[in-house]
């Protein structure tokens, strides 16, 4: 009644791997996606650090948290450290509130893929720059509005 199937498919089966196409698995890709978002942060970090001796920043919090940072990038990479910028990328961002907002949600993502894997190193250190970052960011806040209400009473 039917009959029988004479050439190969050209189909594959999908448990079947090919050896010409490299696979990840879920935890490599995660990894991956951390150590991106840590170095992201990382690179965040150096330009705040760079900005610090004008914009009145603790650039001992900032470098521990960079040294942190950068050790947690290494761990994922398989022990290669992360390339470092000495001099800041100019023009994007230079006031130390956007700097703080972007470290914030770099965080952010970061603590939302060590959560999804289960890196409790890393879900830590990006939960504690969120809360650095948050602070920093409504200090930031607090002293640009200072000027502006002073202004805005000099002229009554």
């Amino acid at each position: 009644m039917y009959e029988p199937i004479r050439t190969k498919s050209v189909h594959t089966m999908a448990a079947t791997t090919s050896p010409d196409f490299p696979h990840r698995s879920r935890e490599e890709e995660l990894d991956i996606q951390l150590a991106g978002h840590l170095a992201a942060l990382l690179a965040t970090t150096d330009e705040l650090r760079a900005l610090a001796p004008t914009a009145d920043l603790d650039t001992t919090d900032l470098d521990t948290a960079a040294e942190r940072l950068s050790e947690q990038v290494a761990r994922l990479r398989g022990g290669l450290p992360p390339v470092r910028s000495s001099a800041p990328a100019g023009g994007r961002d230079r006031d130390a509130a956007g700097l703080h907002r972007r470290a914030h949600a770099l965080a952010g993502r970061a603590l939302v893929v060590a959560a999804s894997r289960a890196d409790t190193a890393a879900a830590i250190l990006a939960a504690e720059r969120m809360d650095a970052h948050a602070a920093a960011e409504r200090v930031d806040a607090r002293t640009s509005a200072e000027p502006l209400a002073d202004r805005e009473l000099a002229s009554h």
